[in-house]
Order: structure tokens, then C-alpha cells, then sequence
């Protein structure tokens, strides 16, 4: 194999990891909802599109989460503060560092995410 051969595989190959490390819940689980998050599994839904920043428990632990300023899902007075409007509309049209998910996921997956992260305070 060529020196230009293996250059250009490796540079794809190390491209392909850098998309990976980026998105990995969009990428593994594809732009099409899962059937389990259309039945309003909330926890699951969570876990692929929102625990690697705010982490699995709520309070954005995670390596991503402290590098993006991810909010702390499980703070009282924060959960005390917004409205159940505020929240979703930060999931639909993204916020800040936030990604927006209005495109990828239905108004119903959207509200089982919001009743989710109530569920998180502390």
C-alpha cells in the first residue's frame, strides 16, 4: 500500500472518530425515533440524547457536560425557576451549546423528556 494510500485512510479514519465522539447517540441510533422512545420511554430517550452532556442522573457530571456548561438538571432552585414551556422549548429549538431536537423528535417524545427532567430534582 502507498504512503498517499495509508495517509488518506488514516485521515478518514480518524475523521470518522472525531464524527463519533461528536454525536454518538444521532449517529448509532440513526435520525428515525426508536419505537420504545414512540411508546414514551422517557429514560431511554434521555440516556441517547441527553446524558452525555447532562449525564445519566441529571447533574452534568460528564466530561462533555462540564466542557459545555451543561445545566444541572437536578437543581431545586433551577427546577423551581422554569416552566415546563421553557424546558421544551430548549429541547426543541436548543439552547446555548444545546443542540435543538425539535426536528428529530415528535411533540410527544419532547413532553416525556420534559416530565423526565422534572423527575430529576433533587
Amino acid at each position: 500500500m502507498s504512503k498517499s494510500l495509508q495517509s488518506f485512510a488514516l485521515a478518514g479514519a480518524l475523521l470518522m472518530s472525531f464524527c463519533l465522539w461528536l454525536h454518538p447517540a444521532s449517529i448509532a441510533s440513526g435520525a428515525e425515533s426508536s419505537p420504545a422512545q414512540a411508546n414514551g420511554d422517557a429514560g431511554s430517550l434521555y440516556n441517547k440524547k441527553c446524558a452525555e452532556c447532562h449525564g445519566k442522573d441529571g447533574r452534568s457530571k460528564s466530561f462533555r457536560g462540564k466542557l459545555s456548561h451543561a445545566r444541572d438538571l437536578t437543581d431545586a432552585e433551577w427546577q423551581q425557576r422554569v416552566s415546563d414551556e421553557r424546558i421544551y422549548n430548549s429541547i426543541s429549538n436548543g439552547k446555548g451549546k444545546m443542540p435543538a431536537f425539535g426536528k428529530k423528535l415528535s411533540e410527544a417524545e419532547i413532553n416525556s423528556l420534559v416530565k423526565y427532567v422534572r423527575d430529576l430534582k433533587k
